[in-house]
């Protein structure tokens, strides 16, 4: 006797769902084309009319400089290096102390936000203490923390660490607020100790809320350093940038800029496949 979604399969024939799959990936494909086209488009427009505009003196290029000096820029560090030394050089100075400020502030965010949120007392005790913290501007922090700990890299990674460890901490208090309390129920039920219900049931499920914050957390690390370095280094993009600022060299702020920004795109894009293979078992939204 064959059942109602044998039926149903039956009646369906394998050569139009190929086909209707056909035209779905072509139109998904056109689409992925057409935004890249229109992304193109804006950056040819913007960077165009900046060009124009400063040739033209519609806006001082003094002040704003312009892509094509900008670009000269980039490679004359390249090629001829820094006041401060090789170009990557800085970059890497400037990474490793975000990357170990990213690193100790996510690893402390993600540990205080469960706890704090599976403890009932440390939650009370402590909240108005973090509320406090996160009301101080932490870029006024810099400061402190350089009296504190010197112009070495300890200041800098201190600043890069408070910046990030709020944001993952807030991200993840609600991650772990939104785990299913079924389930948390069903597993003490089920004989689960504390630590095993906060390990296999509540960290995976805040997972989500976790990866995400460390999308954001990885710019406030960078944002934590570079301020740091600013306050005083002896090499780092930070540096290059207050060095450019103190020559009023407009290009070189710019091309310092980019430099950053390509370390963090690269960073995010990291992340990005860090989160698609830990959540591998997310079903897919179509």
């Amino acid at each position: 006797m064959s059942t109602p979604q044998h039926t149903m399969t039956a009646g369906i024939d394998p050569g139009s769902l190929a086909a209707v799959e056909r035209e779905a990936q072509k139109r998904i494909r056109r689409r992925q084309a057409f935004v890249i086209g229109l992304r193109i488009a804006v950056l040819v427009f913007v960077l165009g009319g900046w060009e124009v505009s400063a040739r033209l003196h519609w806006i001082d290029p003094f002040f704003f400089s312009m892509p094509s000096a900008i670009f000269e820029q980039i490679v004359e560090w390249f090629v001829d290096g820094t006041s401060q030394g090789p170009l990557l050089t800085q970059v890497w100075v400037t990474l490793e102390k975000t990357g170990l400020g990213f690193v100790i502030g996510s690893v402390a965010g993600v540990f205080c936000g469960i706890v704090l949120d599976r403890n009932k007392l440390l939650s009370d005790v402590f909240s108005i203490y973090i509320k406090i913290a996160n009301s101080i501007p932490r870029i006024v922090l810099g400061s402190v923390f350089v009296i504190a700990l010197g112009l070495g890299m300890a200041s800098k990674v201190a600043l890069a660490v408070m910046m990030v460890f709020f944001v993952v901490f807030a991200n993840v208090f609600q991650g772990v607020r939104e785990a299913d309390r079924y389930m948390i129920a069903n597993a003490q039920i089920l004989g689960a100790s504390w630590r095993q219900v906060t390990t296999s049931v509540v960290t995976p499920s805040a997972l989500s809320w976790i990866l995400e914050s460390l999308h954001v957390s990885f710019g406030f690390a960078l944002v934590g350093a570079v301020v740091g370095e600013f306050l005083g280094s002896k090499q780092s993009i930070g540096l290059l940038i207050s060095t450019a600022q103190g020559a009023f060299n407009a290009s070189g702020v710019f091309a310092a800029m980019i430099v950053l920004a390509v370390v963090t795109l690269a960073a995010d894009y990291l992340l990005t496949a860090v989160e698609q293979r830990l959540l591998k078992w997310r079903p897919t939204v179509t």
